[in-house]
């Protein structure tokens, strides 16, 4: 039986970017009990039993054309208690974002890699 998601991993073409994005413009911070493995990356607790993995991996989709809204593209969605102290952040970081198509209050943004990321109020 599902009992939730335990963590979405993605991948990172400069861990040190993406760092800055996920812990600077996120504020999440780095599980310092992520194993040694074959590759560098980073383990962020979202909450309870859910994290986010970076991997600093080769792209096997390099290339590849994403659609220019989030919501239409693969994506985690996170939930925030507070959607506009979001776009305070991501405005000062100059990090462009769309809001939800269904009027939800939700938007969607990019990390520095593409991954689309979709943070609505929960």
């Amino acid at each position: 039986m599902i009992l939730g998601i335990h963590h979405a991993t993605f991948l990172s073409s400069d861990l040190a970017r993406s760092r800055d994005f996920y812990e600077g413009v996120l504020g999440l911070r780095p599980d310092p009990d992520r194993p040694q493995m074959g590759f560098e990356g980073v383990w962020y607790d979202v909450a309870a039993s859910q994290q986010i993995h970076l991997m600093a991996l080769p792209n096997p989709e390099a290339g590849l054309q994403r659609p220019s809204h989030g919501g239409r593209d693969r994506h985690v969605a996170l939930g925030v208690s507070d959607l506009g102290a979001l776009k305070t952040k991501l405005d000062q970081a100059g990090i462009v974002y769309t809001m939800s198509q269904s009027g939800r209050a939700a938007l969607f943004c990019r990390d520095p890699d593409g991954n689309a990321l979709e943070f609505i109020v929960s």
